[in-house]
């Protein structure tokens, strides 16, 4: 599976830490990210994942900053990309399950946690279950209006 990282300059620390991790993992990590801890604008490097998601270079993608409210924002604007703004382990695992995110956005502080709530995400597949199919069919429509 190919993941896709990216951050804005408070996310930096966090997407190095977490890039090491996944490739340790055997995942296949493409960084679209910052690549220093100098401000940058996080729309520019959200759309870059965005991108990246919805073209098929990556499976999922990861999108880190200070919040990770600004980047769960800015790639909830890209049609087709459906980003879950998670911050525990419950929040991976039903954005997946239930809500077939792929990508998920995360705040830099909280890195005593994230890779077990990364791989939460990467590992728990979607439920097939049908009232979950349709709700996401009804998201799909409202990006359409």
């Amino acid at each position: 599976m190919k993941i896709g990282i990216t951050n804005d300059h408070r996310g930096y620390i966090l997407k190095e830490k977490l890039t090491k991790f996944l490739k340790e993992k055997g995942y296949d990590v493409v960084d679209y990210g910052a690549v220093s801890e100098d401000a940058v604008d996080f729309p520019d490097y959200a759309k870059k994942l965005g991108e990246g998601v919805l073209s098929g270079e990556v499976d999922l993608g990861i999108a880190i900053c200070g919040t990770g409210i600004g980047m769960s924002i800015a790639l909830n604007k890209m049609k087709g990309i459906y980003c879950a703004k998670v911050s525990n382990l419950s929040e991976a695992m039903l954005s997946k399950a239930h809500n077939n995110a792929n990508v998920m956005a995360i705040s830099s502080d909280l890195e005593d946690n994230a890779m077990d709530i990364v791989i939460k995400f990467i590992e728990t597949p979607f439920s097939n279950i049908d009232r979950y199919i349709k709700r996401n069919n009804k998201i799909k429509d409202i990006e359409n209006v």
